[in-house]
């Protein structure tokens, strides 16, 4: 999923999101500890987008916090 894709999601979508991810790349992990031959490509992946996830989802933390700040005064 994209940047501007993720974006576009509500804080609770996008939570729901990150929570899929996080399950993804526990499952490379298992696998991979397993002993499957897995890509690192594909932890790479996901490490990259639980980033931008984690990115995404902080920007907006912020922004709904400064808009509560700029309604109190």
């Amino acid at each position: 999923m994209k940047a501007s894709e993720l974006k576009n999601l509500s804080v609770s979508d996008l939570k729901g999101e990150l929570a899929e991810q996080y399950r993804t790349y526990f499952n490379l992990r298992f696998r991979e500890a397993a002993g499957e031959d897995i890509g690192s490509a594909d932890m790479k992946k996901a490490r990259r987008v639980i980033a931008q996830m984690k990115t995404v989802l902080t920007e907006k933390e912020k922004q709904a916090g400064a808009q509560v700040t700029r309604e109190k005064t």
